[in-house]
């Protein structure tokens, strides 16, 4: 019987390891970042609102502060509105911000990881833009809102908010990370806000796309400013915030709050 107990503890372990160093299961199964909401002092809060005939969830937390506050609109990974995300909508409040994160699969259930991947791939761009557009007017209703708003995405939201830059000329300031970026000048000609990119070194499908939208920016006069961190692997924001990060995502990661923390306070 102490032979088995001490087997099933040992298998226990490994599956613990395997999940935590499995960027996949990594993304969907984070204890670390659960643990963060629970610990948090911040009010977060499960929010629904309609999107045409649709209704939207999303998950709002609130700074502690006396005063009226910008809202962060965070567009999630194609993993879907993980407790990762959440957290991130936390560290955002943290830093003196209203965050909102739409949940841009509401209304449907998946068994696992690769089946809210196919579903968001396979979103059209006119249902994502609309619930981006209903999650905005929601935001911007906020009582504790000051009327300035902002958008930040990862991976494939890192790429839907350089899109949605072009698409919402209410938006002061767009948060790219590691999202591909736009390569057509109908693409960013209605940009009407800095947008400022956030890139791993060891991102060369992402990065690839970076050039042509510098060109694009410049010649229509827009503020683009993008960064790479040396060392570090897709998904960085992520994976460096793990209790088993590598030295370069925890330092990309660090510094790019860093970086973002400065931002945040010129809305």
């Amino acid at each position: 019987m102490k032979q088995q107990r001490a087997v099933i503890r040992f298998l226990a372990v490994i599956l613990l390891a395997i999940l935590m160093c499995d960027p996949v299961c990594n993304a969907h199964a984070q204890v670390w970042a659960k643990e963060r909401l629970l610990k948090s002092p911040r009010h977060g809060e499960w929010v629904d609102f309609k999107s045409g005939d649709r209704t939207i969830k999303a998950f709002v937390v609130y700074p502690e502060r006396k005063d009226k506050t910008p809202v962060v609109l965070v567009i999630h990974e194609i993993f879907g509105l993980t407790d990762w995300v959440r957290g991130v909508c936390d560290q955002l409040a943290e830093n003196g911000v209203i965050a909102i994160a739409p949940d841009l699969l509401s209304g449907q259930t998946f068994e696992d990881v690769d089946g809210a991947r196919k579903a968001i791939s396979a979103l059209s761009k006119e249902q994502v833009k609309a619930d981006l557009d209903a999650t905005a007017d929601y935001a911007l209703k906020i009582p504790a809102c000051n009327g300035a708003l902002a958008v930040c995405g990862f991976c494939w939201g890192g790429g839907v908010t350089f899109a949605y830059a072009n698409e919402n000329p209410k938006l002061k300031a767009a948060y790219s990370f590691y999202g591909t970026a736009p390569d057509e000048a109908s693409k960013v000609a209605n940009i009407s806000c800095p947008v400022f990119g956030f890139y791993a070194e060891n991102d060369a499908r992402v990065n690839e796309t970076i050039p042509k939208a510098e060109e694009l920016m410049k010649a229509h006069g827009k503020k683009y400013e993008p960064v790479i961190y040396k060392g570090a692997t897709h998904g960085f924001m992520r994976e460096g915030e793990s209790p088993n990060a590598g030295d370069a995502n925890k330092k990309a990661r660090d510094d790019a709050w860093t970086r973002w923390k400065m931002l945040l306070k010129q809305l």
